[in-house]
């Protein structure tokens, strides 16, 4: 019989080990402590990403797909980290485009001009006539890159990432209380997995 010839110390080691692969397997953290959302009402889902970042280039046609999608109780936020210099100039560019409105016509070109063109996109000139390509008046572009409010979301940038233990893009966040990311996963299609099982968690726990 098997439990005649499995001693006792090597039934612990196996039993850990399939603890192990099973927590392996989750693909997602759970976050400590969890943090708070902006509408309680909502089951939140937050993702980090770079536009210079090749893996969220590859991640975006599959979570655009998934954002046509959304499922009513669910609020779908965009966070650009801020990591550093280069990074930051990216991040302001897509904050412009929030506070414009515009991040619909913008975000899938700016992908494009960065991954596929080439481009820089790093000042402040070259992304008013980028932005004026895709009808945004260049006075009105200013006046958005220069706001407050732009300055406001790039102050606390930096700090989003550290709050949520973000180290790599792209990374998503549901509910303030998981993390999942390609690493943990497995592939970009299996984080659209993980995110809705836990959307699925989250929405059976309200």
């Amino acid at each position: 019989m098997l439990k005649k010839i499995i001693q006792p110390g090597l039934l612990v080691l196996l039993f850990s080990c399939s603890f192990l692969l099973k927590a392996e397997q989750t693909g997602y953290e759970t976050l400590s402590p969890p943090q708070p959302t902006q509408n309680p009402d909502k089951i939140e889902v937050i993702e980090f990403f770079w536009y210079g970042c090749p893996h969220c280039y590859s991640f975006e046609p599959l979570l655009e797909k998934w954002v046509k999608n959304l499922p009513k109780n669910v609020e779908f936020i965009r966070e650009p980290a801020a990591f550093n210099e280069l990074w930051s100039k990216h991040a302001k560019a897509y904050f412009t485009a929030e506070a414009l409105g515009v991040v619909d016509k913008v975000h899938a070109d700016f992908f494009d001009a960065i991954q596929n063109k080439k481009e820089k996109l790093d000042t402040e000139e070259e992304l008013a006539k980028f932005f004026a390509a895709h009808g945004v008046d260049e006075t009105q572009f200013h006046e958005a890159y220069n706001s407050f409010a732009v300055d406001s979301k790039m102050r606390n940038a930096p700090s989003m990432a550290t709050r949520y233990g973000i180290t790599g893009v792209p990374a998503i966040i549901i509910n303030g209380k998981y993390k999942t990311n390609g690493p943990l996963a497995g592939s970009h299609e299996k984080m659209i997995e993980v995110m809705n099982y836990l959307i699925k968690k989250e929405s059976a726990a309200k």
